[in-house]
């Protein structure tokens, strides 16, 4: 291999004058272009150890699950809307948004990761002492995206071993089915939980309020005498006006007292307000019983409330039902055949280009150095 010594010219201006301010790269880079051979041997070297090395670091296999997340039933709006002005009481807490982000967000909780911890005895495996370190490292082995288009999850455990990969992955599924099943979280299961409580709050009123009218000495059979009419028109108007001040106390929450929005509300609350006012007035002024006729129209209220909440709850029932499964897996994870990494090819190529710098810059250097000598 020749020794030759090299020396970096000066570069002349177009008038004639020379310069040694700029730097002349190919001059600069001529050493090692004169020792291409030694450098190319460098590269083909580096890039056989790098291939060589992959084989000794351990393989690891990415296991796949894909599923579909719960599908939304598009009858709510129906549903709510045969509450008449009584669906201003579930305005606020049927607003499920299911966006895909949710939930890959749980199934990145520290409840299901610590699950997967626990079933599969990751800490001692790893030999981790934190769970919060454990947390870390399981995070970093799982990918769980979801489809734009066609809308479907995917789970990607990778793993040193494939067989615990699709396990993981799979087990990854079965934790978010156990933790939507305990939790609401499509919209029919939040109508079913809300209407539950509501009946069961509106069944021990109902009760209270029956008891009470009972007490005032009349029986079924006098309530039949007694006409009902005025009542269940009592009762309607009571109804609207509650369902009109909650839905009132919502829009406050995000609208300021001087919009359109509350202002309108506000005089719906209020015409309701004064209809139910001439409601009692006129009742006073028939000469029924003040004690009588309040125990009466809450028995006719808590009753009409109790009607509705039970229709609502057997329709969310029924919505929550049709949903089927929430998770529907359409592949499950199988043990992978093919290892995701390293990939030895892209080893190969890393060391390969490093080690043709590392030569190129050697030459260039000692180039550099001999061209300073001579001068000096």
């Amino acid at each position: 291999m020749a020794n030759l010594d090299y020396q970096i010219p000066a570069r002349a201006h177009d008038d004639g004058e020379n310069y040694e301010d700029g730097v002349d790269v190919i001059a600069l880079l001529s050493p090692a272009a004169a020792h291409w051979k030694s450098v190319l041997a460098a590269a083909i070297l580096g890039g056989a150890v790098g291939v060589g090395v992959s084989y000794l670091v351990p393989p690891k296999f990415t296991a796949v699950n894909v599923f579909m997340p719960p599908q939304q039933q598009s009858g709510a709006a129906g549903a709510l809307a045969s509450l008449g002005a009584l669906s201003g009481l579930v305005g606020a807490s049927t607003s499920v948004k299911n966006s895909p982000d949710e939930y890959i967000a749980l199934m990145q909780s520290a409840t299901i990761s610590d699950r997967i911890i626990k079933r599969f005895d990751l800490r001692n495996l790893w030999d981790i002492h934190f769970q919060a370190d454990a947390r870390k490292r399981l995070l970093r082995m799982v990918s769980i995206t979801a489809g734009k288009k066609d809308g479907l999850m995917r789970v990607e455990v990778t793993d040193t071993d494939p067989p615990r990969a699709a396990s993981m992955a799979n087990q990854y599924v079965e934790e978010l089915r156990v933790l939507t099943t305990n939790f609401a979280v499509t919209e029919a299961q939040q109508r079913r939980v809300f209407f539950e409580r509501l009946l069961e709050q509106t069944r021990d009123k109902l009760t209270a309020a029956q008891t009470a009218l009972g007490a005032s000495g009349f029986t079924a059979g006098a309530l039949n005498v007694e006409p009902s009419a005025a009542a269940g028109e009592y009762a309607r108007v009571r109804a609207e006006l509650t369902a009109a001040t909650v839905r009132l106390q919502v829009i406050q929450r995000g609208l300021s007292n001087g919009s359109s929005e509350v202002q309108a509300q506000q005089e719906t609350v209020n015409a309701l307000s004064s209809q139910l006012s001439k409601l009692e007035s006129r009742d006073q002024a028939h000469g029924n019983s003040g004690e009588y006729v309040s125990r009466y129209r809450e028995f006719k209220y808590q009753e009409t409330l109790f009607d509705l909440f039970a229709k609502q709850y057997e329709n969310a029932r029924v919505d929550e039902s049709r949903e089927g499964a929430l998770i529907q897996v359409l592949d499950y994870a199988t043990p992978p055949e093919r290892k995701s990494s390293p990939g030895r090819m892209i080893y190969g190529l890393v060391t390969a280009l490093l080690s043709l710098l590392t030569a190129s810059g050697y030459f260039v250097v000692r180039g550099s150095r001999k061209a300073k000598a001579s001068t000096a």
